[in-house]
């Protein structure tokens, strides 16, 4: 068994879409990132990755490299996926927590667990989503963006 951790943040960006686990938020400005700035498939991207000594994020899809300008990150996650696999590990479960004022996000939750575990390709029960506010503290309390924290297991 293999542990990881990962984390990400973004500030928000005017004119782009809001997406977080794979899923379009609606009503707010989206983050600003090279990609898509999804946080959450970010930091589950770097606790896969972490869990396997992968590297991260970073090493496998460059901010520099003009090939992941506005990538999808599911895509890049399901090539993670595929990275484990050759290397000989499956996901037991992976747990992901987005810390954010706004927007609210318990209506998305469900389909954020179940639009991972697809992409993982496990059952929705080993796919753990959860929301949390800063309290008003830093830069994710003032409103300025949103992170994400997430732990992974792998066999």
């Amino acid at each position: 068994m293999r542990v990881g951790i990962g984390y990400d943040v973004h500030p928000f960006a005017k004119g782009r879409p809001l997406v977080l686990g794979g899923v379009p938020v609606g009503g707010e400005d989206g983050l600003s990132g090279h990609s898509d700035a999804d946080a959450v498939l970010h930091a589950i991207i770097d606790a896969l990755l972490g869990a396997a000594g992968l590297g991260d994020i970073g090493q496998h899809f460059p901010s520099e490299d003009p090939a992941y300008a506005g990538a999808d990150s599911k895509e890049l996650l399901r090539h993670v996926v595929g990275l484990l696999k050759g290397a000989g590990y499956q996901v037991e479960n992976v747990d992901a927590t987005v810390i954010a004022e706004r927007p609210r996000l318990q209506g998305y939750l469900s389909r954020m667990r179940q639009t991972i575990a697809a992409v993982l390709g496990v059952e929705d029960a080993r796919v753990s989503v959860k929301a949390t506010t800063h309290e008003g503290l830093g830069a994710i309390g003032r409103g300025e963006g949103i992170a994400a924290m997430a732990v992974a297991l792998l066999k």
